[in-house]
């Protein structure tokens, strides 16, 4: 189970309006309902979105379809114009707020700008970088922004080990980032965002577990989580990444040897009432395992989102999901549920 932090719970709770925490509770009892019928049905708003503000990144990590430009998609920059326009029309329901899905945010200039509009609204802001880019004016800018929570992946704590995911990263850099962070909070008097190393467990770096939670604490952030790791050919593991640490790993070895995703996979998903994603170019898809973007369920250049939150498109794949949900691709590898906590 993680670790309470009392001033982070008290500030997501600081911004549960009557208005925020009655959509919650709408949308918890619409999943329950569907769950018990068989029938989707959706009584409320998005309680967490992520919208996505770039698919560029600088590095090119092994296991994901930004770092080795495999996407279908195009490559883009959130716009400032239409996320301002989307959250209007959502803002008042909306606790949660996740300033990622694929690419480095910190490469949209305007980024900063988009936290402290949604800071404005008193909805709680998150995002998550490789900490490539937090020099110290980036730094001053993040915490002054209002950022409630901010994640830096740490998969490494020397640079032969850090590089073996982080391809093309530099260790010393995002250390650096870390440290500006850590004193311009302090320089400003912030107890935001909270800062989080996030350690991707790999076979490389599984033996530097203790050592990541020793670097959290001698730099001075607010945790230290391992996360599980996602890989796409699981069965041959082509980067030998799963690692043999099985708490650590999403995959289990069955009795003939092979490979399969501990999660059940049962014919339901939370994720898909109380949260959704936004493309950098107004796609709206289930969740962030549809990194390309193949189930487009609306397009907010085209629809206001309160219309495809409830349009035929999600109600149909809502219903397919309670039908049968490893028949849909997205969902086949999905860990929904397995992170690890240190």
């Amino acid at each position: 189970m993680p670790r309470i932090h009392v001033h982070d719970a008290l500030n997501i709770l600081s911004k549960l309006t009557l208005r925020r925490a009655l959509n919650a509770f709408k949308v918890f009892a619409s999943y329950q309902w569907s769950r018990w019928t068989g029938r989707p049905v959706q009584w409320g708003l998005p309680v967490s979105i992520s919208f996505e503000p770039t698919t560029s990144c600088n590095l090119r990590c092994p296991e994901c379809p930004s770092g080795l430009r495999s996407f279908t998609r195009p490559t883009g920059m959130l716009e400032v114009d239409f996320f301002r326009r989307t959250l209007d029309d959502i803002h008042r329901e909306l606790l949660y707020l996740i300033f990622y899905f694929q690419g480095e945010p910190y490469l949209n200039p305007a980024f900063t700008e988009m936290v402290h509009y949604a800071a404005d609204k008193g909805i709680y802001t998150a995002t998550s970088t490789n900490g490539h880019y937090l020099t110290p004016e980036h730094a001053r800018k993040t915490v002054e922004s209002g950022l409630d929570r901010l994640i830096i992946s740490i998969d490494g704590t020397t640079q032969d080990v850090y590089q073996q995911y982080r391809v093309g990263g530099q260790l010393d850099k995002v250390l650096a980032g870390a440290r500006e962070i850590v004193r311009w909070k302090r320089t400003l008097r912030s107890r935001k965002p909270f800062v989080v190393f996030q350690f991707l467990v790999v076979r490389p770096n599984e033996h530097q577990i203790s050592e990541v939670q020793r670097l959290g604490r001698e730099i001075g952030v607010d945790d230290v989580w391992l996360k599980t790791a996602q890989v796409y050919d699981y069965a041959n593991d082509p980067n030998g990444l799963i690692p043999t640490l099985s708490d650590y790993s999403r995959y289990k070895t069955q009795a003939d040897g092979s490979r399969a995703p501990k999660n059940r996979l049962e014919n339901h998903c939370w994720k898909l009432w109380h949260s959704n994603v936004i493309t950098w170019d107004g796609l709206v898809v289930p969740c962030c395992f549809d990194k390309d973007a193949t189930h487009r369920l609306g397009n907010l250049h085209q629809e206001r989102f309160r219309d495809v939150w409830m349009n035929r498109n999600y109600h149909d794949f809502r219903s397919k999901l309670m039908q049968g949900r490893k028949e849909i691709d997205i969902c086949s590898n999905c860990s929904e549920g397995t992170r690890v906590w240190s």
